[in-house]
This record gives structure tokens, C-alpha cells and sequence, in this order.
């Protein structure tokens, strides 16, 4: 059984403009070493994160294992952690190096399983995998559509009649401090929040400065109930960390795929007035999101020590005012949206 633990009233001093997404150290894409996963996590630390977030689904495991590794000095309560639920890892030796887009990744294969029991069993996994004695926040990941399809609605269902209870339950017990969903899609949050009281939702890539799907409905609402919301995915994939023509003349990339050429002429609209006011476009793609009061923070993935350094100086580098205005009266951000403020 987990152990009780009494968490602080406040998990803000955790939160502040940057969180850590381990997917990179994952082996998303390309292979990063030992060394550089552990590298990067003490940068992160070095740089004044405090919210570290993982999965079991990142590299089979191997993701949880380097954050775990590069923690393991670290003061327990000095930082807080996420990871999630909804996959299952079996033991495979015939498991394929290359799985879901992860290369080297360790010899298991994935079975989802959203379920009650199902749901225990993946945070004792974590935990050990972690080498910790307990998971502050902890996601169900992905329900959405786009993961299972025409079984989502069953995958649903088990959800929040399996897993809900269950990490309400540790909840209740002080074993976790808190709970949600960690997706790509905001309207699977809205409808989990007819079900549930959800502490967080980590949602990535669908309130960005190019995608701003979930501000009319899923942000008001997280607002009024006091939900807290991650902004994963602040760069949309990529093309509002290279911009619409990349230097190198690699093809943007827009939500995991080559941009649509609309996307193409919006960025590159953007660009345009990030010149005239000397912004760089990936420090307003990480701190636009950071106005809306129901954001807490926003999350980037690293795969090296420089990434982490360069991220920080551009979430906190001075953007005037009337840049976002400017944004604003171009139709570049929707009417309505919080704008960020001077200091």
C-alpha cells in the first residue's frame, strides 16, 4: 500500500513559468544518453524548475527511470511530480526497439487499461520505476479520439468509472494531491468535468498562440471551478519554435504533421510583427499562454541542458505591451483572449 503523506496547502511554489515534460528524455524521435537525460534534469533544477512531468508511455518506462536517476539528490519535498495512467507495461522480449514514435526504448509492449485496479497497479509501477516514495499529481492519459477511435467511448467510460474512483480514493487517503487528464484534445476535458472534479488538466497544444481552441469553453469553466491547467505543446510541434520557413528549409511542422499551408501564412503573419516589435516568436509562444489565470504553468520538453537555458530566457525575456496589442489588432489572437502584461 502507498504510505500517507501530507501534502502543502499550496502547490504553487512548485509552478512557476516553465515545467519539465521528460518525453525527449523518452527517446521521442532520436536517442539521448544516460548522461544527457540526467544532464538536463540538473540544468532544469539549476534553472529554477520545480514541476517535473512524465509517463510510463515515454520510451516504455524509460523516460521514468532517467527522471527518477537524475531526482534521486534532489529533497523530495523540494519538487513536485507527475506521471500518468491508462498504460500498462508487459514484459516482451520480441518488443520492438522502435514503439509510437520512441526509439531505444526499454523491452515492453503497452496494454491499456483505465480500470480500477489497472489504475493502482500503473502508479506502483511508476513509482517504482521513479525509485520514489510518492507521485504528486497524477494523469489519465489520453481518452481522447485521436488515441483509440471508435473504442473511445468505451475507453471513456472505463475511465471514469475505473480510474476516477480510484485516484479520488488516493486522493482522499493523502497518497496523491491531486489528480486529472493529461490529452491533446479540450473537449474530452470538458466532458470528463460533467463526471469529475478534476484538480488539473494537462493539455497540450490546444491553447497556444496559434491554436486557441480551448479558450471559449474548456478555460472559463476550468476558471470557475478552480481546475489548474498545464499548457503543454506551447510550439504546436515545432512550427512556432522555427517559424513558418524554417532556416534550414525543413518543412514546418504543425501538431505532429507538415503544416497546412493556412498555418503557414498565419505564423508567418505573426513573425511579421514579431519583427517590428524585436520579439522572438518562441518567447511569445511560451509566455502568451501564461496570461490566462486558469493557466499554472507551461511545459516544455528538453533533450539537452543548452534547451533548458535557452527556454528560460525567453519565458521570462521583456516583451512590451503593444506588441500583444498589435497581435491583438491583427486578429493574430482572438478578441477576448488574456494578453500578457509588462512587469
Amino acid at each position: 500500500m502507498l504510505a500517507l503523506t501530507i501534502y502543502p496547502a499550496d502547490l504553487n511554489r512548485f509552478l512557476g513559468p516553465l515545467a519539465l515534460g521528460t518525453a525527449p528524455l523518452g527517446n521521442l524521435y532520436a536517442r539521448v544518453s544516460d548522461l544527457g537525460a540526467s544532464a538536463t534534469v540538473r540544468a532544469a533544477r539549476d534553472g529554477g524548475i520545480r514541476y517535473f512531468d512524465t509517463a510510463p508511455h515515454y520510451g516504455n518506462g524509460l523516460a521514468e527511470h532517467r527522471l527518477g536517476t537524475a531526482l534521486r539528490d534532489a529533497p523530495r519535498e523540494g519538487y513536485m511530480l507527475s506521471t500518468k495512467v491508462g498504460r500498462l507495461l508487459v514484459p516482451d522480449d520480441a518488443a520492438p526497439v522502435e514503439q509510437n514514435s520512441y526509439v531505444g526504448v526499454l523491452p515492453f509492449v503497452q496494454r491499456y487499461d483505465y480500470g480500477y485496479e489497472g489504475t493502482l497497479r500503473s502508479i506502483e509501477d511508476s513509482l517504482q520505476r521513479l525509485g520514489v516514495a510518492r507521485i504528486d499529481i497524477v494523469y489519465i492519459h489520453d481518452i481522447d479520439r485521436a488515441t483509440h477511435g471508435d473504442a473511445q467511448p468505451a475507453r471513456f467510460r472505463e475511465a471514469m468509472e475505473g480510474a476516477i474512483p480510484a485516484l479520488a480514493a488516493l486522493k482522499r487517503a493523502g497518497r496523491i494531491a491531486g489528480y486529472g487528464l493529461g490529452v491533446n484534445d479540450w473537449r474530452v476535458c470538458v466532458e470528463a468535468l460533467k463526471h469529475a472534479d478534476l484538480d488539473f488538466i494537462l493539455l497540450a497544444g490546444r491553447y497556444t498562440m496559434l491554436d486557441h481552441t480551448a479558450l471559449p469553453e474548456l478555460l472559463p469553466e476550468c476558471q470557475r471551478r478552480g481546475t489548474r491547467v498545464v499548457i503543454g505543446g506551447p510550439y504546436n510541434s515545432g512550427i512556432l519554435a522555427t517559424g513558418a520557413h524554417p532556416r534550414n528549409g525543413a518543412v514546418p511542422y504543425f501538431n505532429y504533421a507538415p503544416a497546412p499551408p493556412d498555418v503557414v501564412e498565419r505564423v508567418a503573419k505573426i513573425e511579421a510583427v514579431c519583427h517590428a516589435y524585436s520579439v522572438s516568436l518562441r518567447a511569445a509562444a511560451l509566455q502568451f499562454p501564461r496570461a490566462h489565470p486558469a493557466v499554472a504553468t507551461v511545459l516544455v520538453g528538453a533533450r539537452a541542458p543548452s534547451e533548458i537555458e535557452e527556454n528560460a530566457a525567453l519565458a521570462n525575456a521583456p516583451i512590451p505591451d503593444a506588441f500583444w496589442r498589435a497581435l491583438a489588432a491583427e486578429g493574430l489572437v482572438p478578441a477576448g483572449a488574456p494578453l500578457p502584461a509588462s512587469a
